[in-house]
């Protein structure tokens, strides 16, 4: 049992999710998911802005084999901070099946970060989403950035589409490969072809380092699970299409900080063939990329 009580509103993960009919081929890669805690394990950090429910290293796993995935990739959840033993115990106890995104703050020593690649972390986030994090000094991120570059790491960053004329100027700066996180969060009520995303669509085209996660339907969906999410498709599928050797796939599991329903794992993955209808797409969002970004660098070996 867990030392922290969940915030009142949380909403638990899918205890049961459907089998999704689309099969996943032979290797797919779930490139974005977390681990919470356990919490009486890995205590939440005193500066969160949410108290999650316990979501286990072992409950990932079992999440994996059920939709037919073969790895995951684990990102640091901001309920825990720069503290990051909870994803370093998750990716110790994966086989080499799981590779990691870390939180890290300026202070990090060399051996911290050494010790963080060892265990299997490829590259480190940098949360832009105001309600979830307190204003980041550009000054220590392109510092930290700087030094994970040595690593060959990569940068993830968590941004709100709104706020991307402001960010656009940094996050070109970065000196390493960019993964953003679920196309920049687009509005998708507004139009595909309008100034908004077509900013993002801009940065991805001039700036070949970015990459970007077709993920989170859920979120940015306006019509909601009923209609099957398929107001963001267009969107989804425009990335693909245009960026198909840049592009990664992820459950988001388990869901962090959904208010309004939880999703259906398996109908998500339903939506993995909208995003990318031919098999060849199919293979670069789900093992091609993945496989290169975080299991083909230096010293790496294919468990």
């Amino acid at each position: 049992m867990s030392n922290f009580t969940k915030d009142a509103d949380w909403l638990d993960w899918h205890p049961s999710p459907s089998k999704p009919v689309y099969k996943l081929p032979a290797g797919a890669v779930d490139a974005h998911c977390h681990v919470f805690g356990p919490g009486e394990q890995f205590p939440f950090a005193p500066e969160r802005k949410y108290t999650p429910c316990d979501a286990s290293k072992d409950q990932l796993w079992a999440l994996r084999d059920f939709l037919g995935f073969s790895r995951n990739v684990i990102v640091q959840a901001t309920c825990h901070g720069a503290d990051n033993r909870a994803l370093v115990d998750a990716l110790n106890a994966s086989q080499g099946l799981a590779r990691g995104v870390a939180t890290v703050k300026e202070s990090i020593t060399d051996a911290e970060l050494e010790a963080l690649h060892l265990a299997g972390v490829r590259g480190v986030r940098f949360n832009f989403v105001k309600r979830l994090v307190d204003a980041l000094p550009f000054d220590s991120l392109k510092r930290i950035a700087s030094r994970i570059k040595e690593l060959d790491w990569h940068i993830v960053i968590y941004f709100e589409g709104q706020e991307l004329p402001e960010l656009y100027d940094f996050f070109t700066s970065l000196p390493t490969t960019v993964v953003v996180d679920h196309m920049g969060r687009p509005d998708v009520s507004k139009p595909l072809d309008g100034p908004e995303f077509q900013l993002f669509m801009r940065l991805m085209r001039d700036n070949e380092n970015f990459w970007s996660k077709v993920s989170c339907p859920e979120r940015l969906s306006i019509d909601g699970p009923t209609k099957h999410y398929l107001d963001v498709v267009p969107f989804a599928h425009a990335v693909v299409e245009n960026f198909s050797d840049r592009v990664l796939w992820g459950t988001d599991w388990p869901h962090p900080n959904m208010k309004t329903h939880m999703p259906d794992d398996g109908q998500l993955v339903e939506m993995i063939p909208l995003f990318a209808p031919s098999i060849e797409l199919q293979r670069k969002l789900l093992i091609d990329n993945p496989m290169r970004l975080y299991w083909s660098k230096k010293g790496d070996t294919h468990a």
